[in-house]
């Protein structure tokens, strides 16, 4: 009992506590708000600066506390000078490692490089841990090219026992897709032995391998660390080799896990290959993983529930989906809009398309949200189903309930209409789809260019979205010039099919043999055989590697076709003496 008062009393004085902590550090935030906040450094001195009240109750953690609230970073930097150069200074205050922590986390936050850095080496505080910060700043701005040069900056700092900023780096690089460098950087690091990896370093590696698909890299930093796997590291391996739809593998690191105290497998493990089997259409093993999940205490939550629905719908046992949805529920687990999404998609599997855009409109009833992915499943099918209006339309009523289409459900509906013969409804609808919510990309432009070249007199209309194209930033390609060569052809206008072919080449692309056909068929009898011939002898030397053999059948073959009707053409002028009538 009384064991029981004493830990209530001290619950009540920690409490109290914190509160005066909050309550001071707002009455400071306050009093900073009338201060300017563009002069960092305390003026007129502190004994008179209207701060100077709070002085006998500084600590550590109100500073941080006051720090952290800060939304303008002026007003950080101005009360940490502040509270570096107390004058008084009754309890001998000084700023922690932590505080200078919090102080470099807000400058960095805001972009504040220099500050920061200035700060920290006025201070002699620019170490190894607080480059490591500056590291991963520059990393979440994409700027890889500065991150790397305080990484160098810190290998000559610490003559390369800098263990914050290896982690650091690598961490960047591996977010950033850039895994040949971060590899490069490991192998140093390992080579030089100055920085001894830890399972963080391992397991960033193994991320960056398995994110770039290297699975056998990944594997072999696995077998090789140093140290011994964590539960992240061993979850990270897992879901590597469960999206390349290596279930045994994954499956013998689960096992090496069960033989461990301290990394079972948890619910992550398990909803990992619960996913991976029910892409591999193995619903009898997803289903034995989820039983061997329960028979460990370990709680299935709405993603693993969302796994087994998605393999089951993707088999079209959407029944059994709806059944699985309900188990979910009495488990007191909340179906989200992922979850309906999944049995839309096994509804159309199974070609139940009313149904499916029956209960999507339900899903608003439920109260719930649907997104541009769940919207998108529907307007897929039906393209599917070449049902383009009812696709568009639904795309259309998305943007009324505010939400932006993705826009591959554009490309869908692109697609069937350019096939269906429907170039000019393609336009329009390309035309309309900024002011829907999603801004075209290139697959959108090269859809509906094709599309309109293949239509006659239609070219001005092609140069146009040619024109806006390279003003949003998107690129021709090889294709995209072989339509334009092709379409310009069969407008009949050869000035502009050989200005784009010369184009085409400057860029670094080879005309497809039907496109190639199209031009050597209309230039040919225009007369304009040292054109073609120039172009083609371009080519050839350009590109040597292309089989020009081909293209040089068909120039051969309508060049004879073309002389033969000349021939005939000259014959049927004459009389039988050899002279024109």
């Amino acid at each position: 009992m009384a064991a029981r008062t004493l830990a209530n009393t001290h619950a009540s004085s920690i409490a109290s506590h914190i509160a005066q902590l909050l309550s001071t550090a707002s009455a400071i935030t306050s009093c900073l708000q009338t201060l300017n906040p563009q002069n960092p450094n305390p003026i007129p001195p502190t004994s008179t600066c209207p701060l100077s009240q709070f002085a006998p109750f500084l600590s550590p953690n109100l500073v941080i506390e006051v720090i952290k609230s800060q939304k303008n970073p002026n007003h950080g930097l101005f009360f940490f000078n502040w509270a570096s150069n107390l004058n008084p200074n009754p309890n001998n205050y000084f700023h922690s490692h932590l505080c200078y922590v919090a102080i470099t986390d807000l400058l960095l936050s805001h972009g504040l490089f220099s500050t920061a850095s200035s700060l920290l080496q006025s201070h002699r505080r620019l170490s190894d841990f607080a480059v490591a910060k500056f590291i991963k700043a520059y990393g979440d701005r994409g700027d890889i090219r500065e991150a790397i040069h305080w990484f160098h900056r810190a290998k000559k700092r610490e003559s390369g026992r800098c263990f914050f900023s290896c982690n650091a780096i690598l961490g960047v690089l591996v977010k950033a897709n850039r895994i040949m460098l971060a590899k490069a950087i490991f192998d140093q690091i390992m080579k030089e032995g100055l920085v001894k990896p830890d399972v963080y370093t391992y397991t960033t590696m193994i991320r960056g391998y398995c994110k770039m698909g290297m699975i056998e890299n990944a594997k072999n930093v696995f077998d090789e660390m140093g140290c011994k796997p964590n539960l992240i590291t061993c979850n990270t391996m897992i879901n590597g080799f469960c999206k390349k739809g290596l279930m045994e593998s994954a499956m013998k690191i689960v096992d090496q896990m069960m033989e461990t105290e301290d990394c079972m497998p948890d619910t992550v493990t398990y909803t990992t290959l619960i996913d991976g089997y029910c892409k591999r259409g193995e619903l009898d093993e997803a289903m034995k993983r989820m039983d061997e999940m329960v028979s460990q205490n370990c709680e299935p939550n709405v993603l693993t529930y969302n796994a087994i629905i998605y393999g089951l719908c993707l088999n079209g046992k959407v029944d059994e989906a709806k059944r699985m949805m309900t188990r979910m529920r009495l488990n007191g687990l909340k179906d989200d809009v992922a979850t309906h999404t999944c049995i839309l998609k096994g509804l159309c599997v199974v070609g139940k398309l009313d149904d499916a855009a029956r209960h999507l409109k339900e899903m608003v009833g439920l109260g719930m949200k649907p997104d541009a992915k769940a919207y998108g499943v529907v307007v897929n099918e039906y393209c599917k189903m070449g049902k383009a209006d009812d696709a568009i339309s639904l795309l259309k009523g998305m943007k009324s309930k505010g939400i932006n289409p993705s826009v591959s459900s554009f490309n869908a509906v692109f697609r069937i209409l350019v096939e269906s013969g429907k170039p000019d409804r393609a336009a329009l609808l390309l035309k309309q789809m900024n002011q829907l919510g999603c801004s075209p990309n290139c697959l959108s432009y090269s859809t509906v260019i094709d599309g309109l070249c293949r239509a006659k007199g239609r070219m001005h209309e092609v140069e146009e979205f040619v024109e806006e194209m390279r003003q949003t930033g998107h690129r021709l390609d090889a294709s995209m010039y072989s339509w334009l060569v092709k379409g310009y052809c069969e407008d009949g206008n050869t000035d502009m099919a050989i200005s784009v072919f010369h184009e085409m080449l400057d860029m670094g692309y080879v005309i497809n043999l039907e496109s190639f056909l199209a031009f050597v068929k209309e230039l040919l009898p225009k007369q304009k055989i040292f054109e073609v011939e120039k172009l083609f002898e371009e080519m050839s030397r350009r590109y040597p590697g292309i089989d020009i053999c081909k293209y040089r059948r068909i120039l051969d073959e309508h060049q004879q076709s073309t002389e033969v009707q000349e021939g005939r053409l000259g014959c049927n002028g004459m009389d039988g003496r050899g002279y024109g009538g």
